[in-house]
């Protein structure tokens, strides 16, 4: 519930930033974009962006925008408009609708699919939209990212989830760009029965040692012995089993935990 809560509260505060981050905006082929000119009503107008990445503006006509942002095609009108036409000039640019890009979200996801994405998107909003992770939910989202020139060339990104969900760092929330693919992996388990309070499977994390793992399983019952515990462990497909394991001891994906009765 906390992480699912902490989504939904970053999520809100990126919708309060979205204005302030539409200027660093790259436009692209179906923006559709409303142009102000101040006190010349005239001018205003709403265009939408071409194929050939272009937009036709009234007297100074045609406009490259391809690759430019917001604000850079904002100095880029006021630039032409002051060059013979305008004194000072004062331009405003707002994002009318943001073209159509689809996202696919699968793996440990409550809501896995397509979506279509109609403004800027951040990974964090994504598993918004997506109804939030699992509670199985790996460490991992994995990102596959195409490259325009290069269809076949693939990125790949891998976002720290618990970095991002449980701690809030923003600075890896990721903007989500048209074809992305993101996979949420799922948690390696560990196995822990016998004389605990609550025998089951649980997640296991880099830094999980018997003493956690027995922790997370509600603590010993009175008549365990906690001096025989073994842990069943597969090493290089051979299975393994280690006796008397030390409280210390690094649990790893996979191990069986067996927590024995006391002969007393």
């Amino acid at each position: 519930m906390r992480v699912k809560s902490l989504i939904a509260i970053l999520a809100i505060i990126f919708c309060f930033t979205a204005l302030a981050g539409a200027q660093d905006y790259v436009v692209g082929e179906g923006d559709v974009l409303k142009i102000v000119v101040y006190e010349n009503d005239d001018l205003t107008t709403t265009v939408r962006v071409s194929g050939e990445e272009i937009i036709v503006v009234p007297l100074i006509g045609k406009v490259d925008v391809k690759g430019l942002s917001i604000s850079q095609i904002d100095d880029k009108i006021r630039s032409r408009l002051a060059d013979g036409y305008l004194v000072d000039p004062h331009v405003s640019i707002f994002i009318e609708e943001f073209r159509s890009r689809n996202v696919t979200i699968l793996g440990q996801i409550n809501k896995p699919g397509l979506y279509e994405l109609r403004e800027e998107t951040t990974l964090l909003e994504l598993l918004s939209k997506a109804g939030g992770v699992k509670d199985n939910a790996g460490s991992q989202a994995i990102i596959k990212r195409r490259h325009n020139s290069d269809k076949n060339n693939v990125n790949i990104i891998r976002v720290d989830l618990q970095r991002l969900l449980e701690k809030g760092d923003t600075t890896i929330n990721v903007a989500l760009l048209d074809e992305d693919s993101v996979y949420i992996t799922k948690a390696d388990l560990f196995y822990i029965n016998g004389q605990v309070h609550k025998p089951a499977a649980y997640k296991c994390g880099s830094e999980t040692t018997l003493l956690k793992a027995v922790t997370m399983a509600g603590g010993f019952t009175d008549i365990a012995s906690r001096k025989r515990i073994k842990i069943i462990r597969k090493i290089n497909g051979k299975e393994t089993v280690l006796y008397k394991a030390k409280m210390d001891e690094s649990i790893l994906p996979d191990d069986i935990i067996v927590v024995p009765e006391s002969f007393f």
